[in-house]
């Protein structure tokens, strides 16, 4: 197994030339809520061939509400109807043997159907469907309820003054800088690369969040407080097509 390096975790920013654009997006006001999470923890949640990536010697667990917007096959007009809508995902950070870095999501809430049917089938992951609202005024309000759920989370924070792009080898860089996603079905492991530019982010107050979502997934009893906190206006996304990496020997 090779653990990231620098030149790895820079290497993952720029998109491969031989993997066509399959979807544009942008993802816009997004909050990231962190909390460390012990590695050992997490990996025994992550499939074969998958390893916890660490910062500082720990794992970390992230609740993200944003909104997706223009969302479209590649070559085709973004439809108002169907394009713009609501996410919220829980994800921990993670490589693999080759120490490429990414993404794996516990779950991914949203509110077009359409959507999710479109994830879970072609991209393999973990989309639910569930009942969404944001008012993205001066204090963002954001609420979910996942269908079949009694329960509802609630998220509000302000937007920051001022934002900047995150350093290398900053604990900002490690969390957001993430271009790799990572799924897996009937024992395969399957990994799909976003393009964009690198995030601008800033701090903001949060003054109401949901721990359910990541009791949703299995990780109860989180801190009332994350660890780590922030917002980003929004990426311009590009979506390139997914690819099946080798098996893995038992």
């Amino acid at each position: 197994m090779i653990r990231p390096t620098p030149e790895l975790r820079e290497a993952a920013r720029h998109p491969d030339p031989h993997r066509r654009t399959v979807m544009h997006q942008r993802w816009e006001e997004l909050l990231f809520l962190h909390w460390t999470i012990d590695r050992e923890t997490i990996q025994r949640t992550l499939p074969r061939g998958l390893h916890c990536d660490t910062f500082a010697g720990t794992g970390w667990l992230a609740i993200v509400p944003f909104a997706m917007r223009n969302v479209r096959p590649a070559g085709l007009p973004a439809i108002r109807q169907v394009s713009n809508f609501l996410e919220l995902n829980v994800r921990t950070y993670v490589h693999d043997e080759h120490g490429v870095p990414g993404v794996w999501f516990y779950s991914l809430d949203c509110n077009q159907p359409l959507a999710v049917w479109v994830a879970r089938t072609f991209f393999r992951l973990p989309y639910m469907n569930a009942t969404m609202t944001a008012d993205f005024g001066g204090d963002i309000d954001y609420r979910c309820q996942r269908r079949a759920s009694p329960a509802e989370a609630r998220f509000r924070w302000r937007t920051p003054h001022t934002t900047q792009a995150a350093k290398p080898g900053s604990l900002e860089f490690f969390l957001l800088e993430r271009y790799f996603l990572y799924s897996a079905r009937g024992g395969r492991l399957f990994r799909g690369q976003v393009a964009h530019e690198p995030y601008l982010y800033g701090g903001t107050q949060v003054t109401e969040l949901a721990t359910l979502p990541a009791d949703q997934a299995g990780f109860t009893g989180l801190p009332a407080k994350p660890q780590h906190t922030c917002r980003s206006p929004g990426v311009d996304v590009r979506i390139l097509g997914l690819e099946r990496l080798p098996q893995q020997a038992p």
